[in-house]
């Protein structure tokens, strides 16, 4: 019995320094990111996704971090690496958690990163398949706030793309903002951005 105990105390020590590393490991990676720190952040974020194998979210980060600093890059040879790298680990992330809406609206935001840096080459290849992913991903969590927002963004944008008005998505972006508001994380690090964003969008509708 008390060979049983020993071992029991020994795995719940090792699980919880194993969880202990992975949150100093998380706090680091999202401050180094917090600090502009781009390439140090994806990766820490990238050794933590090769020790956390079971867990989509430090891969999901590494993806995020790199799609978000592809957003107004100019040169396209760094553009295309960041862009390569986040999809890997979106990939990696679907292997993990399949049809997970969040993980959803980050592979719709790299696409999205490639239309904005040249919408002639790549609007017309991505333009649909990033309607479809916003369509799946909204039939999996319609009250999901980041799918809600999201998809309505690329709506608005692709709306005053073609010249079009885009009022009729004020009301989906003011209804994110309701749902970001109400929004429970489900972990400590669970993706919980959106709502400054939305919010500023919502502002522009009103003017």
């Amino acid at each position: 019995m008390k060979k049983v105990v020993t071992i029991l105390a020994v795995f719940i020590s090792t699980l919880t320094f194993a969880q202990d590393q992975y949150t100093k490991g998380m706090q680091k990676a999202l401050s180094l990111w917090g600090e502009g720190k781009i390439v140090e952040a994806s990766n820490l974020f990238e050794r933590i996704s090769t020790a956390e194998m079971d867990n989509w979210l430090p891969a999901y980060y590494a993806a995020q971090v790199n799609t978000v600093a592809s957003f107004g890059e100019q040169n396209k040879e760094k553009l295309l690496k960041q862009l390569e790298k986040a999809q890997e680990f979106i990939d990696i992330a679907k292997e993990i958690s399949p049809n997970n809406p969040e993980i959803l609206v980050q592979q719709a935001m790299i696409h999205t990163a490639y239309v904005a840096f040249d919408g002639a080459t790549y609007g017309m290849t991505l333009s649909a398949e990033i309607v479809a992913i916003y369509q799946k991903a909204l039939a999996i969590a319609p009250d999901n706030p980041r799918v809600v927002f999201s998809k309505a963004e690329w709506d608005m944008g692709s709306a005053k793309y073609f010249g079009q008005d885009t009022k009729p998505f004020c009301k989906e972006v003011e209804r994110s903002i309701e749902l970001f508001t109400n929004f429970k994380p489900e972990s400590e690090f669970y993706p919980n951005w959106g709502k400054d964003r939305a919010e500023m969008v919502a502002k522009n509708c009103k003017k």
